[in-house]
């Protein structure tokens, strides 16, 4: 389906800022019922599990569909289900289910890692005041996962309507405009709590690891076609009167991409694995899907521009494509650093279980 709707041309169009998303792609990917995989049939989903949910990621990854997945269906659409009341997923599940409703989340408030005694913007009495940037998808969501201040101090998870009164929102430049960002500001928004009161910062970590698992397939599948996309051009572009892929230097390029590539994958793989099955090691393993997924897709869009040489460089060609995808999902549910250092502590984590 992707392959037939969403040609490398609709991110492309994306770039001139036509439109916030695909919308030919998503309503495919609703008519599949993508969105609603792993949302119960109650609520209008189809009720299977992550790993359905991680083989559709890969391929969006694959054809660098410019969608809210991210936004609404591995964070906004899961926080709902895992934390909501009843109400709450009546309300809003359906219509995630089906693609009708957008959802996001918004929890930076400057650029850096989000840590919970920085966070200014306030939640209270059914309220939310302050200013989030940037927000992924903010310009076309319908509904936000807020993390706010609320009562004496600690972190909360709300649900706000960006619908509603008391919300203004502006595009943030980035360099994936295909997956376009907000400054999402907040004055008296109506919103709902969700899940326990002052129990935001330990939901949200644990938001952030499910959604690390499932982009981390996005960029394996990103990294996959890039590393064939350079194979072919290797084979195509002639030099010398042979193919440039005959030459040693650009053998290595590919071997290496493909390497990591393999590496990136085992790692989602184990991930899809802790997450599908409620384990304890998910901490651990989507740390390790996460930085081996970076590392992955930055190497191959980058080695993808090598190949291709000079012609790799101009606005013409669609490696840019690859290189802007990486680019942005290295930063969306945090940085290399922040997840390398999660590694650390839960690799330290297990030793001292494992001698105790």
């Amino acid at each position: 389906m992707l392959t037939d709707v969403c040609p490398l041309s609709e991110a492309r169009s994306a770039l001139d800022g036509e439109q916030p998303y695909s919308r030919a792609a998503w309503l495919g990917l609703a008519e599949l019922g993508f969105q609603g995989v792993t949302i119960p049939e109650a609520y209008g989903g189809l009720g299977l599990g992550e790993l359905e949910l991680c083989v559709a990621a890969e391929e969006i990854g694959r054809a660098l569909a410019p969608v809210p997945s991210l936004s609404s269906v591995y964070i906004c659409a899961e926080a709902i289900r895992l934390l909501g009341s009843e109400d709450q997923k009546r309300r809003w599940l359906p219509g995630l289910a089906n693609g009708s409703v957008i959802g996001t989340w918004a929890a930076a408030e400057r650029t850096g890692e989000v840590l919970p005694g920085a966070i200014a913007t306030s939640f209270a009495d059914g309220a939310v005041f302050g200013e989030k940037a940037p927000v992924l998808d903010g310009l076309a969501a319908d509904v936000c996962v807020v993390l706010a201040k609320g009562a004496g101090g600690a972190s909360d998870l709300a649900i706000c309507d960006l619908t509603g009164p008391g919300v203004r929102r502006e595009r943030v430049d980035s360099i994936d405009p295909s997956r376009p960002l907000a400054r999402v500001e907040f004055d008296g928004a109506d919103a709902e709590r969700l899940g326990v009161a002052g129990e935001g910062w330990s939901a949200y970590e644990s938001l952030l690891n499910r959604a690390a698992v499932l982009l981390s397939f996005e960029q394996v599948g990103a990294a996959e076609r890039a590393l064939w996309m350079a194979r072919d051009y290797a084979l195509q572009r002639h030099a010398f009167g042979r193919p440039i892929g005959a030459n040693q230097a650009i053998k290595h390029k590919l071997a290496n991409m493909f390497v990591k590539n393999e590496l990136a994958r085992v790692h989602a793989y184990y991930g899809a694995w802790a997450l599908s099955t409620g384990s304890a090691e998910l901490p651990l393993a989507a740390a390790g899907a996460r930085v081996a997924a970076i590392e992955a897709s930055s190497f191959s869009a980058q080695e993808n521009l090598q190949t291709h040489g000079g012609i790799g460089f101009t606005w013409e060609c669609d490696c840019q494509l690859f290189y802007r995808r990486a680019r942005l999902l290295a930063t969306v549910v945090g940085g290399n650093q922040v997840w390398k250092d999660q590694l650390v502590s839960a690799l330290e984590q297990n030793n001292e279980q494992g001698r105790a």
